[in-house]
């Protein structure tokens, strides 16, 4: 039997990519195997903190391992917005929100639409014990939207070293690449040590 482990989100296509890196050697669950869990609202100042208390306070109310990630655009045109708040940049749907952003950077520079696409990673074990990570995507934001694979702002980010969007990766591809696959990575040997499992089939 699978050792089970929980990766608090509700978003479906960040689900996908856990379940696309781990789910050879570990039973992923998410918040949509858990209904009745009401989350915390996500007010912290940083990626870091915002991904620890989400993780300890999934595994504390569950009484499983967590693995939680808050993840965003930073654009240094905008002064780091949208940052945290990149999944609150604006009310409705992600096309809503990378287009809104698109309007803000009309008149930006094509050489000064630098971008990173920012992931901090946290393991809290039932014990309460903690380990975090983070990983980055460096790029910029194109002027046209491209691609229909991914989600959030990936049809708008153009990683350094591709010529199109990330929205137009495969998911093998994106994950080799993209800043949740990098702080993954980073992860793997936490993973590793914690459910005693060699996940080397699955480093990126």
């Amino acid at each position: 039997m699978k050792p089970k482990l929980i990766i608090a989100t509700g978003n479906a296509g960040k689900a996908k990519e856990f379940r696309a890196l781990l789910g050879q050697e570990i039973e992923v669950l998410t918040l949509a195997d858990f209904p009745k869990i009401v989350m915390p609202p996500e007010d912290a100042e940083t990626f870091s903190e915002n991904a620890l208390a989400k993780a300890k306070f999934v595994a504390e109310t569950v009484g499983l391992p967590t693995l939680a990630d808050d993840s965003g655009l930073v654009v240094d045109a905008l002064d780091g917005a949208p940052g945290v708040r990149s999944a609150r940049y604006v009310e409705g749907t992600d096309q809503d929100r990378y287009l809104a952003l698109l309007d803000a950077m009309k008149d930006v520079a094509k050489d000064r639409r630098s971008a990173r696409f920012v992931c901090a990673m946290a393991f809290v074990a039932i014990d309460g014990t903690s380990k975090s990570v983070e990983g980055t995507c460096e790029g910029h934001i194109v002027e046209t939207p491209e691609g229909k694979n991914g989600f959030g702002y990936d049809p708008i980010f153009r990683p350094e070293g591709r010529d199109s969007t990330m929205a137009t990766l495969t998911m093998d591809q994106k994950s080799s690449i993209s800043h949740r696959g990098n702080a993954t990575k980073k992860m793997l040997d936490v993973l590793e040590t914690h459910f005693s499992l060699e996940l080397g089939l699955r480093k990126l």
